[in-house]
């Protein structure tokens, strides 16, 4: 692959104050929201960072602009080539179009018909592939070469992961300091930036990610102390059927988060009927994940402060129906 830079650290705090302040003509700050019904039912004092209402439907708009915004004249000529299952390829597609550069985006043959429309519709050429036979990192790395584009990833990248922290950067400037931290975990990217930025403004703030059952492979590798791969999970939380962290993802979770837990997908369906009914938002499988561990650990966090980061609301309006219906 031919990377964006020669980074071997990893990212620091003050990679995603740098973001921050390149994201700010292009991304949305993206609101803290309450809920007394949630609150009375987990106990605590929930605050939930919606990045379903950020540019393109979810935070990943964030590290894919943080990313291209620092393309030379080179790379914005000959482009920008990734993989993901929907949401990496909507954020990749609308931050090369704001900013002229060609996109192709690898995704699976069973994403989400909406994020594929999407990503077409902001212009990208998509190329399909299938998930459980086929391995998209090869087939990225193999076009990157032919067509000398630049890859970036969907998680596994300094600037990917800066430009998520600056979810976190934004929840704590508003809400100040946390006593529990609830993320989504797919590849990592997400979790690793919001670690940065908690670690930084909120020290005593306990950092928890949150991963399908089917998909434990954050966890496995936390409790092994190196990257575990698994077989591509089977689980609705389509943006995190990622089969491994990568080397400076898992680099930040094992050295600044406290665990990783796990929900199943009767839970995430739980969750999308409470932010539709008490709070009147739509939200995807893989965005429930952070709500859905903080109510089923509620006990642990009686009268404390908690952050939910809600990572997107992009899914396919029959399947939401029939979630809801269910």
């Amino acid at each position: 692959m031919i990377p964006l830079s020669s980074a071997t650290e990893l990212p620091t705090f003050a990679d995603v104050l740098l973001a921050a302040e390149r994201l700010k003509p292009w991304a949305h700050r993206t609101p803290v929201l309450s809920s007394r019904t949630a609150d009375a039912e987990v106990g605590a004092s929930l605050f939930f960072k919606a990045e379903n209402f950020q540019r393109m439907g979810a935070f990943k708009f964030r590290g894919a602009m943080n990313a291209l915004s620092q393309f030379d004249a080179a790379q914005r000529k000959a482009g920008v080539v990734t993989f993901s299952s929907g949401n990496h390829a909507q954020g990749t597609a609308l931050a090369a179009q704001l900013l002229g550069i060609p996109a192709t985006i690898i995704m699976p043959l069973d994403a989400p018909a909406a994020k594929v429309a999407a990503t077409r519709g902001y212009g990208a050429n998509i190329v399909t592939y299938d998930r459980y036979k086929e391995d998209r990192e090869q087939i990225c790395a193999r076009l990157a070469s032919e067509h000398q584009m630049t890859v970036i990833p969907p998680y596994d990248h300094p600037h990917v992961i800066a430009g998520q922290g600056t979810a976190t950067l934004e929840l704590l400037q508003e809400t100040g300091p946390l006593d529990a931290l609830f993320v989504c975990l797919g590849g990592g990217g997400l979790l690793s930036g919001a670690a940065l930025a908690a670690r930084a403004l909120s020290p005593q703030c306990k950092i928890y990610g949150v991963e399908p059952e089917a998909g434990n492979d954050g966890q496995q590798s936390l409790r092994a102390g190196s990257i575990v791969s698994i077989d591509t999970p089977k689980t609705i939380a389509d943006g995190a059927q990622t089969q491994h962290l990568g080397k400076f993802t898992f680099g930040v979770i094992r050295r600044d988060v406290d665990d990783i837990l796990t929900v199943s997908d009767d839970e995430l369906v739980a969750c999308m009927r409470f932010f539709a009914e008490r709070m009147k938002m739509v939200v995807e499988p893989t965005g429930c994940l952070a709500f859905a561990a903080a109510r089923k650990h509620r006990t642990q966090w009686q009268g404390k402060r908690v952050g939910v980061i809600i990572s997107g609301g992009n899914v396919d309006l029959g399947k939401l129906a029939g979630y809801l219906a269910g």
